[in-house]
């Protein structure tokens, strides 16, 4: 399930890390961070999904 979730991380950021921890901080700092650019949203959504 992590490798669709890390799939699914480098196509849309935000939904990888939704569907690991729902809507909360990670959820909205992910947002921020693909916001100001596409690549460190992947880098966070990827670092998220690894650590829990």
């Amino acid at each position: 399930m992590d490798f669709l979730r890390i799939l699914i991380a480098i196509i849309l950021p935000p939904l990888g890390v939704f569907l690991q921890v729902g809507i909360g901080k990670d959820f909205w700092i992910n947002i921020l961070f693909t916001l100001l650019g596409y690549i460190p949203g992947i880098v966070h959504a990827v670092w998220i999904i690894a650590k829990k």
